[in-house]
């Protein structure tokens, strides 16, 4: 038999012909050398850590309840709630994957200046980024909408599991890919209230329908105007709040590089684009720019 590989000690070696990949990542280096980076995430940078990401590729079209259709009545707050309850099971479940630890470890070497994310999972922080705005909220924080007490996630769902012990069963549950859950029947849930003033309880979350709160964007923009460049890593920038952080970064003629499979709304205003994973492009960027 013919080996497939020869083995002779005198066998020529061929160089590796680097890909399009190994040249983006090589040009995004010479974009970020030297630079301190501010970086935005999106819910692609989550996937790995087997958080689906709604507005993915062949993806199920998704209907999101809004903060006004919460306000409404006890019947969407339960429905939500049922969805909800099970959505911070499976974040609660999930471990930081490479690109969170890269972001982290570039952060401690001085490239990464902070991290902007439009995540509510809570992986950077767990990752160990410490400059981290949460633009969109974190679901590990509970608020009463009346008192403004906040609570530990944790605290909640032990009594949504102690009060609706029936929410695990199979039949009834139907995972969604945004983190969130399907629930058939929720008219018996038991929504917990306020355990201070008996008011309604809301995950600390921004709803469709409801703004960034003023101090946690003037935080994200800050964090833009103390950088020299800006990367973005997993983020199609549908949502509002991206955009514009990614059109401050331009008006101070940063450069801006998109990391993200698919297209994405900031593709024309990118200094570069690159089609690609986080965690495969991230991986070998990061090797260029670490000390």
């Amino acid at each position: 038999m013919v080996p497939l590989v020869s083995s002779a000690p005198d066998a020529p070696v061929s160089p590796a012909v680097p890909t399009a990949l190994d040249e983006a990542v090589r040009e995004a280096a010479q974009i970020l050398a030297g630079k301190r980076v501010v970086v935005l995430t999106g819910a692609g940078v989550s996937t790995d850590s087997g958080i689906p990401d709604y507005r993915g590729e062949g993806a199920p079209p998704r209907n999101p309840m809004t903060f006004d259709q919460f306000l409404a009545s006890p019947s969407y707050r339960k429905r939500y709630w049922a969805g909800s309850h099970l959505g911070w099971r499976m974040f609660d479940a999930a471990a930081p994957n490479d690109t969170h630890r890269i972001l982290a470890e570039l952060e401690d070497a001085g490239v990464v200046n902070g991290v902007v994310t439009q995540n509510v999972d809570g992986l950077h922080a767990r990752a160990g980024t410490r400059h981290l705005v949460d633009l969109h909220g974190s679901m590990d924080r509970v608020n009463c909408l009346s008192c403004g007490q906040t609570f530990a996630r944790a605290s909640i769902a032990e009594r949504i599991s102690t009060a609706n012990p029936w929410l695990t069963e199979p039949e009834l549950v139907r995972m969604a890919p945004d983190g969130d859950a399907d629930v058939a029947e929720y008219e018996a849930f038991e929504v917990p209230a306020c355990t201070v003033c008996g008011g309604v309880l809301k995950p600390d979350v921004v709803f469709f329908g409801e703004f960034v709160p003023t101090e946690k964007f003037a935080e994200a923009a800050s964090m833009v105007a103390s950088s020299d460049a800006m990367l973005i890593a997993g983020s199609s920038l549908v949502v509002n709040s991206g955009i514009r952080l990614l059109e401050q970064a331009r008006r101070r003629k940063l450069p801006i590089v998109i990391i993200n499979r698919g297209v994405t709304k900031g593709d024309n205003r990118a200094t570069l684009k690159i089609d690609a994973g986080a965690a495969e492009t991230l991986t070998p960027l990061a090797a260029h720019l670490l000390p």
